[in-house]
């Protein structure tokens, strides 16, 4: 994404410009003004606001956006529209639940200030177009080749240097992202032959209103294959979260742009409908509260936001990348450095490959871009395998990963990101700025995978053997009997899936995975109802105790790693909810023991 704002040019088969057109110094300047103190400004000033807005056609001078409370009744809203001469018309058909509308004013600014002003408005803006970022290039990748060696069996496999870069097979070994879905919200996606085996789940189209949110540009389809392109299928190319499931929401059109209010139902819409990730590889220089709400609120309903910084090479991250709950990607190329177009700044959070066409670092007779299968833009009913560079292509990297990761059970997007943070490595040539330029580091699958896996699952462990040792030490003659049942229990429950996987190496993460922060299996009612059941029989006594003290433990690890939120639990309840039962699981482990 970037600051760049406009209508995609014509491709050919070099070095292909998207044509976006940058806002003028002129208007930023004033827009920057505008925005900021709209609520306020006297609308007889000269030259009055709409008048410096109308400078650039991708900011709607006499439209705005607005968000009501969700539990606005529709006829207030239109009674408000009638006492100030206005309708407000919904952006789609989800406004039962969103309450997103635009309305148009030939007083805006006016307008504006007095619903900023109304308890009942959540958010309210000028109507923004955001766009595929600016600058970005597309080559058709031209290889005679269809050999290749090994796992995957994808032939061109070997010119994707960009998963090598964030060490992808490595992360395989651990985990392929099935049971994740994950929302691309772009120009929509289309079902080209490389996708053939990767579950399309159904999404929505916010630019005409419907369901059909195939791609009639080409830039979704090729984030999308990023993500989750089929792997191992002896076609093309491979992807990062290949068993996970796409979500298309097409905010943009065909022409690379869609409004703010759009793309802030998506973001919803997304949340709504069951995706545990968001890609927007898409965006513009101007903030909007409308869409830092919508993040928000997917943030808050625990899925992860990732998104683009921009393609302007400067010192300013773009929107929505710079919301503080959206992680924000700059983009590098084969020997590590970052791109000359990716934007940098402190919002910074990862940088990931985002490709370099005009050069091939890597010697392998190919242009070093991101290689992917998409429709031609340009000419959509073609596809083909095309290298595209930019910080759109970058984003779906790190998606792709925190698909891997949420489908471990680190589910909480705080704790993806501290993860896909932690284990982020070091290029090769730090610059001197390298903090805002790439963030934590380099993306690294591999790394982020094996911490979930094995730090996590020994964390996790280690705090269940503890409480095993303390309700044995309180018990002193039973202590090897506490410490056998628990034990055996704990690894009966650890080979199911359940509670112990990852230290264990198995394919999934603790109650987490299994319930997905279902609060159900993140409290003691599971032990207390085993032990209300079977404590009468005097054998079973044991495996009871340590079935609480197993849950003890890992809700125990929870407290403390977070990697998972407790559904219907407002999140400053969480931990409160998680010590509660913890305490109710180790004190029903002791007492069934010691009576």
């Amino acid at each position: 994404m970037g600051a760049a704002i406009g209508d995609c040019g014509a491709f050919g088969r070099s070095n292909v410009y998207y044509g976006m057109m940058r806002l003028s110094s002129a208007a930023l300047i004033s827009l920057a003004a505008g925005w900021s103190g709209c609520a306020t400004r006297n609308v007889h000033e000269t030259p009055p606001l709409v008048e410096r807005l109308s400078a650039d056609d991708k900011v709607v001078p006499h439209e705005l956006v607005v968000d009501f409370r969700d539990d606005e009744p529709h006829q207030t809203i239109a009674e408000l529209g009638r006492r100030l001469g206005v309708t407000f018309r919904p952006v789609s058909d989800f406004f039962d639940t969103d309450e997103i509308y635009t309305v148009e004013s030939d007083d805006p600014e006016a307008l504006l200030a007095g619903l900023r002003a109304d308890p009942d408005v959540e958010a309210a803006d000028f109507n923004v177009l955001y766009s595929i970022p600016q600058g970005e290039q597309a080559m058709f990748a031209d290889d005679p080749s269809t050999e290749n060696q090994g796992f995957p069996n994808d032939p061109k496999f070997k010119y994707q240097w960009h998963l090598e870069q964030i060490h992808v097979k490595q992360a395989w070994k651990f985990a392929q992202g099935a049971g994740v879905t994950v929302a691309v919200i772009d120009t929509g996606v289309a079902r080209v032959p490389d996708l053939a085996e990767t579950e399309i789940v159904a999404g929505y189209n916010f630019v005409d209103n419907n369901k059909n949110a195939a791609d009639d540009h080409g830039h979704g389809t090729h984030v999308a294959g990023t993500i989750a392109q089929s792997t191992n299928n002896g076609v093309g190319v491979a992807g990062i979260a290949f068993k996970a499931k796409i979500m298309p929401i097409k905010v943009l059109s065909a022409r690379g742009s869609g409004s703010i209010g759009g793309i802030a139902e998506g973001i919803r819409f997304a949340a709504d409908h069951g995706a545990k990730v968001i890609n927007m590889s898409l965006g513009g220089p101007l903030s909007s509260s409308v869409l830092g709400k919508a993040i928000k609120y997917a943030h808050d309903k625990g899925v992860v936001v990732v998104c683009a910084a921009g393609n302007d090479g400067r010192g300013r991250v773009s929107f929505p990348a710079a919301f503080p709950d959206a992680i924000a990607v700059a983009a590098t190329q084969f020997d590590e450095s970052t791109t000359f177009y990716s934007n940098w700044g402190k919002e910074i959070d990862i940088a990931a490959p985002g490709g370099n066409t005009r050069v091939d670092q890597n010697g392998d007779g190919m242009n070093d871009g991101v290689l992917q299968n998409t429709i031609v833009p340009g000419d959509i009913s073609k596809n083909d395998y095309l290298l595209f560079m930019g910080t759109s292509m970058a984003a779906p990297h790190v998606a792709g990963v925190a698909a891997l990761l949420v489908s471990q059970g680190v589910t909480s997007p705080d704790a993806v990101e501290k993860v896909l943070k932690a284990s982020a490595h070091a290029p090769k040539i730090k610059p001197k700025d390298d903090a805002n330029r790439y963030g934590a580091g380099i993306l690294d699958a591999g790394a982020a995978l094996k911490k979930a896996q094995v730090e996590y699952g020994a964390e996790e462990l280690g705090l269940s053997a503890l409480a095993f040792g303390a309700i044995a030490l309180l018990l002193r003659r039973r202590a090897l009997f506490a410490l056998g049942f628990g034990g055996v229990t704990a690894m009966l429950i650890a080979a199911s899936g359940l509670f112990f996987a990852p230290s264990l190496g198995f394919a999934s993460h603790g109650l987490a995975a299994f319930g997905d922060g279902n609060p159900i299996f993140a409290s003691a009612l599971i032990p207390l109802a085993c032990v209300a059941l079977f404590y009468s029989v005097r054998t079973l006594r044991g495996v009871l105790a340590g079935l609480a003290i197993g849950f003890g433990g890992h809700l125990l690890f929870e407290i403390f790693s977070r990697t998972t939120g407790v559904r219907f639990v407002p999140d400053f309840l969480d931990g409160a909810w998680l010590t509660a039962n913890a305490a109710l699981s180790f004190a029903l482990g002791y007492a069934t023991l010691r009576r």
